[in-house]
């Protein structure tokens, strides 16, 4: 253990750096995001939301049919869904 301690005095804030190494990994990383924004932005354009979804108008006919029966009942509480 002492033998690496001298090795510690030379050691400072201006001499530990990231150097090349940690700047290639950097891009890399910078370049893969880059490059996943670009498809994920390519296949989020691509989605198209259909009009006729038979699951909201099932949703839509069941929210109208609630109404009805609330303003059918008129001294009955209206839900809270």
């Amino acid at each position: 253990m002492s033998e690496l301690l001298p090795l510690a005095e030379e050691l400072n804030e201006y001499t530990v750096t990231p150097g090349v190494l940690g700047f290639i990994v950097f891009a890399v990383l910078g370049v893969g995001v880059w490059i996943l924004l670009k498809s994920m932005s390519k296949h989020l354009g691509r989605i198209a939301v259909p009009e006729n979804d038979p699951v909201a108008a099932a949703h839509d006919e069941h929210q109208g049919k609630e109404r009805e029966k609330e303003t059918a009942g008129g001294d009955r509480q209206p839900s809270r869904s």
